[in-house]
């Protein structure tokens, strides 16, 4: 006797499924940054929103943070099975080492029950701009995790729907704001509440076992779609290798070694070579690697290809335990998921533009420009933001000017509304015109954005591409470095220090490569 048939949705039901599927985690991002009251959150959106299978296998997400969802997808496994689910539970965690990225990323899951039987979860990763560090912005140049905030392992923060206040009220009056805090983590639980209800309504019209098989069929779709993707690679092994600026702590020149081998078994990406993890935070968990990895193939995939566990488990991994790629607890790693990541892009897609010429485009800016700043006293207060730059130009195409790039996927702070919470005044906000690297195609400009300080305050950046410019391809010039300046002098890439009323900094990111 055969087996039971196999189920076969026509691709107009698969393709109806996925999208409601992905619009599903639209609406928890849209919700989330209408109700949260931090800057960051709100008007930046630096959070993201997925959805998970039974396993803990991504099935769908928004379009929102690339570093975020990927790295969720790769760690949510392990996270979904630490735990007895019932129907209302929410968890909460920030561990680096325990599924999170780094500790101002703070993730919530929560299970989707249908019937009775445990149907799937909603998740979504949003960042604090304070988690606790002494550091105001909580992204101190660091040599320990410890010192980044606090570390939250993965914790059941409302258990069959009754939410542990005394846990909650010990953790925000950590914070130094707590009553924003607080509304942050609503918001965030409110956000996953929304997903429940709207992935049951979806189960209630298709039935829990169309919906099974739909799950399944659509991680199977997006596998086909990936492979055929990956086929179109040459078969060997492409090498490529760069180095970041330094970790803060006077380390220079640190070493990413990439290896992308295509052969008859599929794409695996090798970082042997790459530096071991660093006395600075600019180390990587590995889920942030292996977000970094999966962005650059998923650009390689259709528009059609659902951001599914099928698709972006078709590459492989070799990232050496105890390096840069893959650290060891309890390594620093504040710029690792800002900084490290973008420049991880930047070596796969240096290692892939020799496989596939003219397909990928010169480098972009390669960070995210992390500003954090804030005083702590009787009218203390925290600000983060990232900084826009250069795209990198392409066979056809010049780079886009003052846009955030790959890994980030961020607005910028509306100056109105930076002027409004914080005593800062800023003086000058453009591009920064011929920046981009000069070619057939030149690359994007980066921008200049000025900020008068009106009062003390400290001040931490983390950023690259100072030294190291973004690199062009097939002829094109690099994009200029960028520049940190307090009252005209050099910050370096990576500083924390106290500002005084009345200085001046002035930021200049780096522009993308030219083509050509």
């Amino acid at each position: 006797m055969s087996g039971p048939e196999k189920f076969t949705p026509s691709g107009i039901e698969l393709g109806l499924y996925s999208n409601r599927v992905d619009a599903l985690c639209e609406e928890m991002g849209s919700l989330l940054g209408r109700v949260a009251l931090s800057p960051n959150i709100r008007d930046r959106l630096d959070y993201s929103c997925a959805l998970f299978d039974v396993y803990g296998r991504l099935l769908g997400q928004a379009t929102h943070i690339p570093v975020h969802l990927g790295s969720m997808a790769f760690a949510m496994a392990d996270v979904v099975q630490k735990f007895d689910w019932q129907p209302g539970d929410s968890v909460v965690f920030n561990d680096p080492f325990k599924g999170g990225t780094h500790l101002p990323d703070v993730t919530f899951v929560s299970p989707v029950f249908y019937a009775g039987k445990l149907s799937g979860f909603v998740a979504n990763r949003a960042h604090h701009a304070d988690i606790g560090s002494e550091t105001p912005g909580s992204m101190p140049v660091t040599r320990s995790l410890s010192e980044e905030g606090i570390i939250i392992a993965p914790t059941r923060l409302v258990r069959s729907g009754v939410l542990d206040e005394s846990w909650l009220s010990a953790l925000c009056g950590k914070l130094n704001d707590e009553q924003a805090s607080r509304g942050d983590f609503a918001a965030q639980l409110a956000a996953n509440r929304l997903g429940c209800r709207r992935l049951e309504a979806l189960l209630g019209e298709y039935g829990f076992e169309r919906c099974q098989e739909l799950a399944v069929a659509l991680q199977d779709y997006g596998r086909r779609m990936a492979l055929i993707s990956l086929g179109e690679i040459p078969r060997g092994r492409y090498r490529f290798g760069d180095v970041l600026d330094d970790d803060g702590f006077g380390h220079r020149d640190i070493s990413l070694e990439v290896c992308v081998n295509a052969d008859e078994n599929g794409v695996t990406v090798d970082f042997d070579g790459t530096a071991g993890q660093v006395e600075g935070n600019l180390n990587c968990p590995l889920p942030v690697t292996a977000a970094a990895v999966a962005y650059v193939f998923r650009c390689l995939m259709p528009p059609q290809t659902p951001s599914c566990h099928g698709a972006l488990a078709a590459v492989g991994i070799n990232a050496p335990a105890g390096t840069l790629v893959n650290a060891n607890a309890p390594a620093a790693v504040a710029a690792g998921n800002v900084e490290t990541s973008m420049r991880i892009v930047d070596a796969v897609c240096g290692a892939l533009a020799q496989a596939l010429p003219g397909k990928i485009p010169a480098a972009s800016q390669g960070t995210m420009n992390n500003l954090a700043m804030g005083c702590r006293g009787k009218h203390s207060w925290d600000y983060y933001e990232t900084l826009a730059g250069g795209h990198g130009a392409g066979i056809d195409f010049d780079g886009r000017s003052a846009r955030h790039s790959h890994m980030t996927n961020t607005l910028n702070t509306p100056v109105e509304v930076l002027e409004r919470h914080y005593p800062m005044r800023i003086e000058q906000y453009s591009i920064r015109r011929g920046s981009g690297g000069q070619g057939r195609h030149h690359g994007g400009d980066g921008i200049v954005r000025e900020y008068r300080f009106l009062e003390n305050a400290e001040l931490s950046i983390l950023s690259e591409r100072r030294w190291h410019a973004p690199w062009g391809l097939e002829g094109g010039r690099a994009g200029k470095p960028g520049l940190n300046l307090l009252d005209g002098d050099d910050l370096g890439s990576k500083c924390q220090l106290q500002v005084k009323a009345g200085q001046l900094l002035r930021i200049e990111t780096p522009g993308g490569g030219g083509y050509g």
